[in-house]
């Protein structure tokens, strides 16, 4: 669940694992068994389970109050083996295979009717081919960086090396200092370039900072993994290269931003213009920087992270020039490790993923191919098109949106019931809630992918043509308005996303399957499954950052004072309790990093619910294999997030990951739900409890 390029750093993506004012919609009910699946075939029955959960995965043994992750999913827990060549494996992990599997099929295809030359076909074909094309790959052997590598050791002054930094995301080496062009925050219709530091290797900065035996274990085999790799392009005195870029990479880290504030949009929002800029941070050569980088006039721009920005223009002239260039020779190596001889690919993974990570060994290589080639910032809209005219039919697409409605039904019901929000700020979230935009499954407008070059021979020459066409693209931004047609997903990503300088929602076709939507399943089980992810994206606009833009996505406080602190309270207590989570021994999860996510979770579960039971119409649901429509729309929300991790990768992603873990998304959120307390009995003496004071309910 990342961020993308055509989305860039102006913009806010919020995933689920990122207008004009409209009427207020009516409520238009989704009944169960109206929605089509993403394959073209009708289903009578459905896929998991009599009704759209499989039981067979409970713990029969644990109380639903003492643990409901585990209730739910506790038998599958202790006995499935994550895959060797995976760091978690759970329900997205299921779907995302099987949309693998479909894109290579898809590709197979226009292998196997020679596509004419240029054509996008060609292009899709080409460049899988050349991906899995490993004797050619290791046969080249590292001669494609030659020329990247002796550039670097050109470099002899501190001027050449400020305009290797320019060139760096191009040349896909490192920098400090690094930049993206998005949606301006207070104009959204225009471009804006936004600055930030980092350029470190390690997931977060407390892999350089923390001294516990797990960091100082990771710092030893990161400086063994450097040498490794500077000696695969025969770089004299590896071992004392490799230290010092470690000493680099702390250097920086000791300035970077803790995470928590790196995602606070009051403090991340610096707008000015140039000349105030190059004056504020003297020092650097700034023309040079962005010369070098094809910006040749730049009027304005935001610093995301001011106050480490002067600290890391004094390591540029302090730290030996020596230094500099094995920090970027070797993150040169590594960024294209994945195009190069398997044996470097091997060594990167075998740190990055196996040493950070734990993961034992890597996917088979036509899974990494399927994934270069399918990736949003490859050639993933023109696989997409063929993905959706494959498995996504029209008919789902326009009862999703129909869907998508319920759900702004239910918040509408909900801001106007809200006891702690005023008539002045209610009226603007109104505003805001009418303005929402949802995408559904694929884009209107598809990007035009064919200045792309494509050579069945040359892997490292294809991926260079694909990031230049991106690079390129980017830069053009800045003289350009912004394209509210362009999506920040592939229809083949099993995501979702909100993006608040659009106002939008966007729902990819590979997520509109089970367990988070199947036709063939009970009402309560599609609410409690895509219903919640529909909700979790419209609470993002609406969480502690999202709330901080108004219905025409221009960032400005729109709350009057005492609702703001009112909303303000609310969000404290909740990050308060997930401050609390320990899954892993003396590594917790950051409340306020992961606020964003918690509140969607959270707000998303509840507008859910409600939106189910204005789908029921004042009827009881049935009773379902003994179980009431409240249990399973509880059960259908575990279900979805039914997940296992393996213990590095799990603290890695405390570390960079703004979601909370699996387990949280399930135990964290329904024990502020007074239904599910209903639902299934839960007592004062259960682990879960909460009294109902301290239970927060946000939307």
């Amino acid at each position: 669940m990342s961020t993308c390029l055509k989305i860039l750093a102006g913009s806010a993506v919020v995933l689920l694992v990122g207008c004009g004012a409209e009427e207020q919609a009516e409520n238009i009910v989704v009944q169960p068994g109206s929605i089509a699946v993403a394959d073209t075939q009708t289903l009578t029955q459905p896929e998991l389970g009599s009704f759209g959960i499989d039981l067979s995965n409970q713990d029969a043994g644990t109380r639903p109050g003492d643990n409901f992750f585990r209730y739910t999913s506790g038998g599958w827990l202790d006995t499935f083996e994550i895959p060797a060549s995976r760091s978690t494996y759970g329900a997205f992990t299921v779907l995302r295979d099987r949309s693998d599997d479909r894109v290579r099929t898809i590709v197979d295809d226009l292998a196997a009717i020679e596509p004419a030359q240029g054509s996008m076909e060609q292009k899709i074909s080409d460049y899988y081919l050349s991906y899995m094309d490993t004797a050619r790959i290791n046969s080249t052997g590292i001669s494609p960086l030659r020329p990247g590598l002796a550039r670097l050791a050109d470099i002899n002054s501190i001027a050449e090396l400020t305009a290797a930094f320019g060139r760096s995301r191009i040349e896909t080496t490192a920098s400090p200092f690094r930049f993206g062009i998005g949606a301006d925050r207070v104009d959204p219709d225009s471009h804006q370039l936004s600055l930030s530091v980092g350029g470190i290797g390690l997931p977060d900065r407390d892999y350089y900072l923390l001294d516990t035996d797990r960091f100082v274990a990771i710092r030893e085999a990161y400086v063994a993994h450097i040498e490794r790799m500077l000696d695969f392009a025969n770089i004299e005195d590896s071992a004392t290269r490799a230290e010092a870029i470690l000493a680099l990479e702390t250097s920086i880290a000791e300035h970077l931003w803790p995470r928590s504030q790196r995602r606070n949009r009051d403090l991340t929002y610096n707008p000015m213009s140039y000349v105030e800029f190059t004056s504020a941070y003297p020092g650097f050569d700034w023309d040079a920087y962005f010369s070098a980088a094809g910006i040749e006039q730049l009027d304005d721009l935001n610093v995301s992270f001011p106050s480490a920005m002067s600290p890391i223009i004094q390591l540029v002239t302090d730290i030996p020039l020596q230094d500099w260039k094995s920090y970027m020779t070797y993150r040169l190596i590594s960024s294209n490790a994945s195009v190069l001889p398997e044996e470097i690919d091997n060594e990167n993974f075998d740190f990055y993923s196996t040493v950070v990570n734990g993961v034992p060994q890597q996917r088979e290589r036509w899974e990494r191919g399927v994934g270069r080639v399918g990736s949003l910032n490859s050639l993933g809209e023109a696989v997409g098109q063929v993905y959706v005219d494959r498995h996504f039919p029209e008919s789902a697409k326009r009862q999703m949106e129909d869907l998508v409605e319920n759900l702004r039904a239910a918040l509408a019901e909900s801001i106007a019931g809200l006891e702690w929000m005023g008539a002045e700020t209610k009226l603007e979230a109104n505003l805001k809630l009418n303005s929402f935009r949802p995408k559904i499954a694929y884009p209107d407008e598809w990007t035009d992918l064919s200045a792309i070059e494509i050579n069945e021979d040359d892997l490292f020459a294809n991926a260079q043509s694909v990031r230049e066409f991106n690079y390129l693209d980017s830069l053009s931004r800045l003289s350009k308005p912004t394209n509210r047609e362009e999506w920040g997903m592939t229809p083949q990503t099993v995501n979702a996303y909100y993006n608040s300088s659009f106002n939008e929602i966007v729902f990819p076709a590979a997520i509109l399957q089970p367990p988070f939507f199947d036709p063939a399943a009970d009402l309560a089980v599609n609410y409690g499954g895509i219903g919640a992810v529909i909700g979790h994206e419209m609470g993002h606009g609406f969480d502690d950052q999202g709330s901080k833009v108004d219905s025409r996505g221009v960032q400005r406080n729109w709350w009057t004072d005492e609702d703001r602190a009112n909303f303000d309270e609310l969000t404290t207590a909740l990050a308060a309790q997930y401050d609390q989570f320990e899954p892993v021994a003396g590594q917790f999860v950051d409340g306020n990093f992961t606020l964003g996510e918690n509140i969607g979770d959270v707000g998303g579960l509840s507008l859910a619910y409600r939106a189910y039971k204005m789908a029921l119409n004042g009827e009881e649901a049935a009773v379902i294999d003994g179980l009431t429509g409240d249990q399973r729309f509880f059960l259908s929300w575990a279900q979805v997030w039914q997940a296992k991790i393996r213990e590095d990768a799990l603290v890695s992603r405390l570390k960079s990951d703004p979601h909370s873990p699996a387990e949280f998304r399930v135990n964290g959120v329904v024990r502020n739900f007074d239904e599910w307390y209903e639902a299934f009995g839960v007592q004062p003496d259960d682990e879960m409890y909460l009294p109902p004071a301290e239970r927060i309910r946000i939307w």
